[in-house]
């Protein structure tokens, strides 16, 4: 027999079962409410590739676009790759950009619907896949641009109701550069 919506199972986590196997928790009771989550990816680079991106012609094409149709798409197939998420009808997607001179890119993904259950893991798969696009479109340009901090920053509708992050996300100054490597034999 099914176990009903909300019904926690082994050690209160509700994709356990009492014995202790992953499953796919049942909301079929849950009610509808519109549910919305933000998600966010920091990327690092060099100023000088950061320009590139802003330009839109690095040697792929434009950066930002293909990203933001990435993160959007992710959004929509989050079912598909993360086993236990249920597939949602999602409203709104919307994936932006913001940056500055220092070579940082941050990635937000906002993700809305009206559905039985939440939709932070479609933000952060938005945001992560946005990020991972970006690093593919300028790897040919910059091969260290490192993706830092996939964070959900906020989400709000269920029974939980509104949750947001407290400290902020927010980079680190300045470019981290790897060590160079030891010439002592």
């Amino acid at each position: 027999m099914p176990r009903r919506a909300g019904t926690a199972g082994r050690r209160g986590l509700s994709h356990l079962s009492p014995r202790g196997d992953a499953r796919m928790v049942d909301v079929s009771a849950k009610p509808e409410t519109a549910r919305e989550a933000v998600a966010s990816a920091i990327l690092r680079m060099s100023p000088k590739t950061l320009q590139i991106v802003r330009a839109g012609n690095a040697p792929k094409g434009d950066v930002l676009g293909v990203a933001r149709t990435a993160g959007i798409l992710a959004a929509k197939r989050t079912h598909e790759l993360i086993p236990l998420c249920h597939p949602l009808r999602l409203t709104g997607i919307d994936v932006t950009f913001s940056d500055d001179d220092r070579g940082v890119l941050t990635i937000e993904a906002r993700v809305r619907t009206v559905d039985k259950t939440g939709v932070e893991m479609e933000a952060l798969m938005a945001a992560s896949i946005a990020a991972l696009a970006v690093y593919d479109m300028v790897k040919a340009v910059e091969k260290g641009v490192t993706i830092e901090r996939v964070a959900l920053l906020e989400k709000s509708g269920g029974k939980s109701g509104h949750w947001k992050r407290t400290q902020p996300s927010a980079p680190r100054t300045g470019h981290p550069r790897p060590k160079p490597a030891s010439r002592t034999p």
